[in-house]
């Protein structure tokens, strides 16, 4: 088995999986079974300068960090110099991440209307004398996430990697598309090379990566140190370990059998109740629930049924019912023994 570890400044991430921030996924329920599937590396879900610097209670409580997580990268976004350098202080003094990181690629029109994430590769100047601020204030790694330009005619990327690395930021990650695409097309693995060239520091690729072979060429095409995924492994948290085993072996891994998605899912969603009771913690499952049986015979009539529960319980008796159906299937399709 080869040795797949690699550095973010003094902190040393066991292999070149990384799990990218996901806005209303990264919270520690689902950041846990990241690491137990082998995560070399998990981000948080981006948290807001603002909400940090008026000391919102759910903002803060956000920043909890499970023993089990490290490393872990906690992403603050916004635009302000003030406020970020507050943001990203109180992180560092009071907070158990290992990293900072600064959100450069968020699309959504919400944060992109306060002048924050991929809204900041529009100001190159503005986006590295803030991150300068940061770093400078600092004693954990800083970091950025950020995508290859606002639009295909502003592909800025490498001027801006340049930039972050010269005021000593510890490693970049690219997603391959511009703001513009959001996440639908393709994403361009050449900028991320590009960007690898053009630093010393790490680089880790994003965007496509849904197989360890799409991991493999990823590494490959673009020489990045390591591959961040995100929507990947909504639903399926094996692409983790799968991945990260054919990296260091070539050994490819069979695919999860329904009955270990049915176990997932249910530890999901009992620590997801942990955390956030079952009121709520519940109706975030919705969606998750949804991921877990994607692609199962018979499956759609399942999935309605779960974006509609409202308990821990109402899950049991819906994914139970399916059994039945699942193993009718199954037995439609093995011959009969005369």
């Amino acid at each position: 088995m080869q040795d797949k570890s690699w550095k973010i400044r003094d902190i040393t991430i066991p292999n070149q999986v990384v799990i990218a921030p996901m806005a209303g996924i990264s919270n520690p329920a689902f950041r846990v079974i990241c690491k137990q599937f082998g995560a070399g590396l998990i981000y948080t879900e981006m948290v807001s300068d603002k909400a940090l610097y008026y000391e919102n209670e759910k903002t803060l409580h956000m920043t909890a960090v499970e023993k089990e997580e490290h490393p872990l990268t906690m992403q603050i976004f916004g635009h302000d110099i003030e406020t970020m350098v507050y943001a990203a202080k109180l992180l560092d003094e009071k907070s158990d991440c290992d990293i900072i990181d600064i959100n450069m690629g968020c699309p959504v029109n919400k944060i992109i209307k306060s002048n924050a994430g991929s809204a900041l590769m529009k100001d190159i100047d503005h986006a590295v004398t803030m991150t300068k601020a940061v770093v400078d204030s600092v004693k954990k790694p800083v970091t950025v996430k950020m995508r290859i330009g606002w639009d295909m005619d502003s592909i800025n990327c490498v001027e801006l990697a340049k930039g972050l690395a010269s005021v000593g930021v510890s490693a970049l990650a690219v997603h391959g598309r511009t703001r513009k695409q959001m996440y639908e097309g393709k994403a361009d693995w050449q900028y991320i090379k590009a960007v690898k060239q053009a630093v010393s520091i790490p680089v880790m690729g994003n965007g496509d990566i849904r197989s360890s072979e799409d991991a493999k060429r990823m590494l490959d095409t673009t020489g990045c140190d390591a591959i961040m995924v995100g929507r990947g492994v909504l639903g399926d948290p094996w692409l983790i370990k799968e991945i990260a085993t054919y990296l260091a072996t070539g050994e490819k891994l069979p695919p999860a059998s329904v009955n270990e998605k049915y176990t997932m899912a249910r530890l999901h969603a009992k620590r997801l109740c942990d955390l956030k009771g079952e009121h709520v913690g519940m109706r975030e499952m919705r969606g998750h629930a949804a991921w877990y049986v994607k692609g199962l015979p018979k499956s759609h009539q399942l999935k309605d049924s779960l974006t509609k529960m409202d308990t821990y319980a109402q899950m049991e008796e819906i994914l139970c019912a399916y059994e039945k159906v699942y193993q009718e299937y199954i037995d439609s399709y093995v011959p009969s023994q005369r």
